[in-house]
């Protein structure tokens, strides 16, 4: 599976060396930023992710896709929402939330964060 990830180089320093980050990396602190707002039930899956979940094994970027182009990242993201949340509002929190947590992060400037609304799920227990 590491074969299958991509590198970017976000930072070149000749004396010191280079710092690369892989996509999958960028996917993973999208889909925790997206989680901390309130509203958020959970990521949305495909049937292997929610299969991978069931079997005990975290997957971190679950409903994240990113694609990272010179430099700029877009970033789409499958969300189940939380019954009683105003969806535009929350959505609205996590495309902030999301475009923050990746440019302070990573350096990396954020064109897009694209929201789907998967479903409705009942509030989850704190």
């Amino acid at each position: 599976m590491a074969e299958d990830r991509n590198i970017y180089k976000i930072h070149d320093n000749g004396s010191l060396g280079e710092v690369q980050i892989a996509d999958e990396v960028v996917a993973i602190i999208a889909g925790l930023a997206a989680t901390e707002v309130d509203g958020v039930g959970s990521m949305a899956g495909n049937i292997t992710n929610e299969l991978v979940g069931k079997l005990g094994m975290k997957n971190l970027s679950k409903g994240v896709k990113v694609d990272v182009l010179e430099d700029v990242v877009c970033v789409d993201l499958a969300l189940n929402i939380e019954y009683g949340f105003n969806i535009l509002d929350t959505s609205k929190k996590v495309q902030e939330r999301v475009k923050s947590a990746i440019e302070n992060m990573t350096g990396l400037n954020v064109s897009d964060v694209n929201v789907r609304i998967a479903s409705v799920e009942m509030e989850k227990t704190k």
